[in-house]
C-alpha cells in the first residue's frame, strides 16, 4: 500500500511526513512518501492534500500543476481512493472560498470557506492553538477520539457547511468552527493532525487503515 502526500508548494510537509510514516509503521499501512509527481498520485492507494497559506494561492498552485491536478481528480473522483485534506487542503474540498476573492474549490464538500467571525470580538483571528473537539457524528476515522480531545488549529477562515450531514466534528470559538468534514471516501481536518499529539496520531492511524 502506498500513501502519497501531495507536494504542490503549499507548505512544509516534513512534520506531516514523519507523523504519517510513524503511524503507517505502527499499523502496517505500507509506504508513505511526499511527491509532486502525477504518476505517484496515479498509483497511490491513499492521498493526502496538505495546505498552508491563502485559499486562492493554494488552489491556483494546485491547478498550475496540470498533470498533478488531473491525476488527483481521477484518483479521487473516478477511482474513489481514500483522501484526506489538511488545513487549507481541507478548505479546498469546498465548493468555493472567499478569501480575498471568490475562488472555486474542488467541490467535494458542500460548503464555502469564509473568514471566522466569533461572537466575542475580543477573540483574536487567526484562531491559533489548542481547542477541544466536539464530535457531531460517528465515523471510522474518529474511533477512539472523543468530545473534549484536543487538536491544534492555525487558521483565519473556516468551512461553513451547507450540508450538515457532512460535518463530522467542530470546535467552539465563540461560535461553532468546522473541524472535520467527510463523505464517502473523503475526509478533511481543519486542524493539523500531525501537530495534535494523541488525538491527531489516532486519527492518522484510523485513516490509514480505514476501508470505506
Amino acid at each position: 500500500m502506498l500513501t502519497v502526500l501531495i507536494d504542490y508548494g503549499a507548505g512544509n510537509l516534513h512534520s506531516a511526513e514523519k507523523a504519517f510514516q510513524r503511524m503507517a509503521r505502527e499499523t502496517g499501512a505500507g509506504a508513505v512518501i511526499i511527491s509532486p509527481r502525477a504518476e505517484d498520485v496515479a498509483r497511490a492507494d491513499r492521498i493526502v492534500l496538505p495546505g498552508d497559506g491563502a485559499f486562492p494561492a493554494c488552489m491556483e498552485g494546485l491547478k498550475a500543476e496540470t498533470d498533478l491536478y488531473e491525476a488527483l481528480i481521477e484518483a479521487v473522483e473516478q477511482k474513489a481512493r481514500p483522501f484526506l485534506g489538511i488545513c487549507v487542503g481541507m478548505q479546498l474540498m469546498a465548493r468555493a472560498g472567499f478569501e480575498y476573492r471568490e475562488t472555486p474549490g474542488l467541490g467535494w464538500i458542500d460548503g464555502a470557506v469564509r473568514r471566522i467571525a466569533p461572537a466575542d470580538p475580543s477573540l483574536k483571528i487567526p484562531h491559533m492553538g489548542w481547542n477541544d473537539l466536539v464530535i457531531d457524528r460517528p465515523h471510522p476515522v474518529l474511533e477512539g477520539i472523543s468530545t473534549g480531545d484536543h487538536a491544534y488549529f492555525v487558521h483565519s477562515y473556516q468551512m461553513e457547511m451547507a450540508d450538515r450531514s457532512q460535518l463530522l466534528a467542530h470546535c467552539d470559538y465563540a461560535g461553532p468552527v468546522t473541524a472535520i468534514v467527510g463523505r464517502d471516501t473523503l475526509v478533511g481536518t481543519q486542524f493539523h493532525p500531525e501537530k495534535s499529539q494523541a488525538a491527531g496520531l489516532r486519527l492518522i492511524a484510523n485513516w490509514l487503515t480505514w476501508k470505506p
